[in-house]
């Protein structure tokens, strides 16, 4: 995780550095706000990958008198057979186009979004295939 930090803290300088300097020759609001936004989302992940690397050992990824053999094996655990992230992603889906048609389908969205969500989370507490 120390690699991910070390991008992420050069992307925190990079957009610290960048966006005044943006500012101060356009003038323009609405860029220097996406800057800043994306500044402040890097420094997000610079900072969360730099607690997790604290807390952990060192992969093999973050040592430089790693083999290549090290970095072999079972990498972890990825869902192959579940559907509830299209749940998520169609109710999300209609939850954002109903603040545009109307209030009456954010309504009906919100209860399948948490579903979808609480599915997602819960999935294996209670057996492969039993959702």
């Amino acid at each position: 995780m120390r690699t991910e930090a070390r991008i992420f803290i050069i992307l925190v300088i990079f957009f610290g550095l960048v966006t005044p300097i943006y500012w101060f020759l356009s003038h323009d609001p609405t860029g220097t706000t996406a800057l800043a936004v994306t500044l402040c989302l890097s420094l997000l992940l610079a900072f969360y990958f730099w607690f997790i690397s604290t807390r952990i050992p060192p992969r093999a990824e973050d040592r430089g008198d790693a083999e290549i053999y090290e970095g072999a094996g079972e990498i972890g655990f990825f869902s192959p057979h579940s559907w509830w992230p299209l749940v998520v992603a169609a109710s999300g889906a209609m939850l954002f186009l109903g603040l545009a048609i109307g209030w009456w389908l954010v309504i009906i969205a919100v209860p399948l979004v948490a579903i979808g969500v609480i599915g997602w989370v819960f999935e294996y507490y209670r057996g492969d295939f039993a959702h």
